[in-house]
């Protein structure tokens, strides 16, 4: 009979976050797999969990190999729990390829959920939070960081970001740059511990107070939602487009309909115009 994977969201700061059921998983586990045995053992000693013989490192950098080396023990029966060093594991953290590994050996897999940095900024943000987007770390530099910031900017939905204390500041004022000065952010820090810190302010304002102020700690930013801006498309614009359409041989109603799609204003609107156009 194959074993299972349990995987097991730990606190983000305190303590006291880690739920009954995730006890009930790390304490009945055969093996405790985890990004830092200190970590992981300081939580375990914390919770009354013994972890003697128990604990595997499965970090970045070893993921691959241990993972092939654990599905072959749930498969001959064992629960194997994975925890992060704070969160859910795969959320900016390790763990993908071992649940990947797990699927595609298809032993049953199970969540214990629980603390989550992305959902705790989110709800001290006071943004709305029926939708939103998670990039985690985004890129350092260059133009993959450029498209990021871009993106951010141009999203109707709060965005959440991950950062570590020593780019925090640069990466606020790329986004002031990237979003405009007075789009609407939270910054927290240091999320559920004893010096918990948030600010809701403008990106701009967030900048400013960041060039001045010691990083310290790890951070969640949210940007507020971007505004939906309406184009609006003048009849010259239209009568210039159907005019080219028809010109390429397009007929008056075929260059109407394409022209209202290129533009994606009424059919209607366009064939009349074209219309009226010829009449004069």
């Amino acid at each position: 009979m194959s074993g299972s994977l349990i995987v097991v969201a730990t606190p983000i700061g305190n303590l006291g976050d880690l739920s009954p059921r995730a006890v009930e998983a790390l304490a009945g586990a055969d093996v405790i797999a985890c990004e830092d045995t200190r970590r992981t053992r300081g939580l375990l000693t914390h919770s009354g969990i013994a972890a003697a013989g128990r604990l595997v490192s499965v970090h970045a950098h070893n993921e691959d190999e241990r993972a092939e080396r654990l599905v072959t023990r749930m498969l001959d029966g064992e629960r194997v729990a994975y925890v992060t060093d704070a969160g859910t594991p795969m959320v900016s953290d390790p763990g993908a390829r071992l649940v990947q590994a797990a699927v595609l050996a298809g032993v049953n897999i199970e969540v214990v959920p629980g603390p989550s940095a992305v959902l705790a900024a989110l709800v001290l943000s006071g943004f709305p939070a029926d939708r939103f987007a998670f990039e985690g770390f985004i890129p350092r530099r260059g133009k993959e960081r450029a498209a990021r910031l871009s993106s951010i900017a141009q999203d109707l939905r709060p965005t959440v970001l991950y950062e570590a204390p020593n780019r925090v500041a640069a990466t606020l004022a790329d986004l002031a740059d990237a979003c405009g000065p007075q789009r609407a952010c939270c910054v927290a820090r240091e999320l559920t511990k004893m010096h918990e810190e948030v600010k809701r302010l403008s990106l701009g304002d967030a900048a400013a107070w960041m060039a001045v102020t010691e990083p310290r700690g790890e951070y969640v930013i949210v940007v507020g939602p971007g505004v939906e801006v309406e184009v609006v498309i003048d009849d010259a614009t239209l009568l210039s487009a159907i005019s080219a359409e028809m010109a390429s041989g397009a007929s008056l109603r075929d260059a109407s309909a394409s022209v209202a799609e290129m533009h994606a204003v009424p059919k209607r609107r366009v064939y009349e115009l074209a219309l009226a156009s010829q009449r004069k």
